[in-house]
């Protein structure tokens, strides 16, 4: 297995309880769980020698194997998905070259996006992680405002210098926006999904969580509070709507999005 992908499963939250086993309908009025969607996804990408579904929940570890998926059992210790990622590479039979973590939160994950991050790995050894970001268009960027304006958490952004190296990621939207034109204002949503070398990970399960990292609830940030770079990676939409599901409300959105590409 010199690839693996993760998803990360949890069944407590604060702001959605038992989110991975919420419903989302299709297009053709299939109705799926959350997890179970998110596993399809992770099924399309090319590249990838396995997947896992993992949880501390036996609610979705039978969810998840009722549909097919096979599970690592995790501990309910694990503050966030890069910890439970890392800790389910210790009980893998051999370590991979590369694993990535698809969150279970993001089921309209197109394949190519992990598929590009996976091709930045292994085009230059020295990137420890990766993640994708995607330009925001001016619709996304109305929905990222109006959701701060009613006070919800919905989507990140990401801030990266001239190499793709990550400077910050923020649930606020950034950089700063005052009614520029969309064209001149480069806003990039970030995409719940990370790639990782196993001693990254190993190194993050050492390191205690950073101020910036609890204040936003952003995991990745604890790799940029420790001089650990990020490679974000630009992909292309390819006429595919990305949205995660991060409150109840966006279950519609999602729906919305499926219904409209024509995903069962």
């Amino acid at each position: 297995m010199k690839t693996v992908i993760f998803i990360p499963a949890r069944f407590q939250s604060t702001r959605f309880p038992g989110k991975p086993l919420a419903v989302l309908k299709g297009a053709t009025g299939s109705e799926k769980t959350l997890i179970q969607r998110s596993w399809d996804a992770a099924s399309e990408v090319q590249g990838a020698d396995a997947v896992f579904v993992l949880t501390d929940s036996e609610e979705i570890a039978s969810a998840a194997k009722g549909f097919g998926a096979d599970v690592l059992m995790t501990s309910d210790t694990c503050r966030n998905g890069t910890e439970r990622c890392a800790e389910a590479v210790s009980l893998l039979p051999i370590e991979p070259d590369i694993v990535v973590n698809l969150q279970g939160d993001a089921p309209l994950t197109p394949p190519h996006y992990v598929e590009n991050l996976l091709a930045a790995m292994i085009a230059n050894p020295s990137i420890e992680m990766a993640t994708p970001v995607l330009r925001t268009a001016s619709d996304h960027l109305a929905k990222f405002q109006t959701d701060r304006k009613a006070g919800r958490v919905g989507a990140t952004t990401a801030v990266f210098g001239a190499t793709g190296s990550a400077l910050y990621f923020s649930k606020e939207v950034l950089p700063f926006y005052d009614n520029a034109p969309d064209d001149a204002v480069p806003v990039f949503h970030h995409v719940g999904c990370y790639a990782y070398r196993p001693a990254a990970l190993e190194r993050y399960r050492e390191l205690p969580e950073g101020p910036l990292e609890k204040r936003e609830g952003l995991e990745q940030l604890r790799f940029l509070e420790n001089g650990i770079s990020v490679q974000c990676v630009e992909v292309d939409a390819r006429g595919r709507d990305f949205w995660e599901l991060n409150n109840p409300s966006d279950i519609a959105i999602l729906e919305d999005i499926m219904q409209r590409e024509g995903l069962e």
